[in-house]
């Protein structure tokens, strides 16, 4: 069974647009969500993606964005047919996004709207935000998706538009490497090293162990110092 404390699930949203402060605005509504699993620092292949039919039209400046149109969201499923499975897919585990409030906004909006009162994902998600991270890390400058791929190295030509699940894709890639900095030795010893420290462990336990002194006999004393005066008489010079 996999313990949820290490379960990192990265997500990302687009939507309808925004309102000029970048929070979520109650006439705006989420479109798409993306989310890839970690544990353990390794991805798993256990992805959430979905479409939405957000019931408005989407703002131009939104489109220019992401791209996703309204004609192709004509058939996708509403908000309230998928919130029952993405909410068992984040419970519990740590959600790592990229200017948090954002995305978070949305989400709890989204779900508010369904149970017509306020709801808050983070009383049942631990909520990391790497915007947060990568503005510690790098103080003064540019810290949006593009620039950090640009800093760490890690391809990403092919984001033309901005997609949920691309760019939930190559946040985990930039958290991990954000965050590679923070392994402890002893958790590195605990997990990786296990059993070549018990091993390592019994033999330190052998070495403590007293050692059997064996004293020579009558017969090799004398044979050692016959072999003494041998030399003593012959004058043997050792040269090193």
């Amino acid at each position: 069974m996999i313990n949820n404390k290490k379960r990192i699930i990265v997500l990302d949203t687009e939507t309808t647009g925004m309102n000029n402060f970048g929070k979520p605005f109650i006439n705006h509504r989420i479109i798409e969500i993306g989310a890839v699993e970690i544990i353990n620092r390794r991805f798993t292949g256990n992805n959430f993606h979905v479409y939405i039919q957000p019931n408005r039209l989407i703002d131009s400046n939104a489109l220019k964005v992401h791209g996703i149109t309204n004609d192709f969201l004509s058939d996708k499923p509403l908000f309230k047919n998928i919130a029952k499975k993405f909410f068992q897919y984040i419970q519990d585990s740590k959600l790592v996004i990229h200017n948090a409030p954002f995305d978070v906004g949305f989400i709890n909006q989204e779900f508010s709207l369904l149970k017509n009162k306020i709801i808050d994902i983070s009383n049942f998600c631990c909520i990391i935000d790497t915007l947060k991270i990568s503005r510690k890390l790098f103080p003064g400058k540019k810290n949006t998706l593009d620039a950090l791929c640009n800093r760490y190295k890690i391809k990403n030509s092919h984001r033309v538009l901005h997609g949920a699940l691309l760019d939930a894709f190559l946040l985990g890639k930039l958290y991990l490497l954000m965050t590679s900095g923070q392994e402890s030795m002893s958790f590195y010893n605990n997990i990786e090293n296990t059993k070549s420290l018990e091993s390592c462990g019994k033999l330190i336990i052998n070495k403590k162990k007293s050692l059997k002194i064996l004293k020579a006999n009558n017969q090799e004393l004398k044979l050692h110092e016959k072999y003494v005066n041998y030399i003593k008489n012959k004058k043997l010079i050792y040269k090193y």
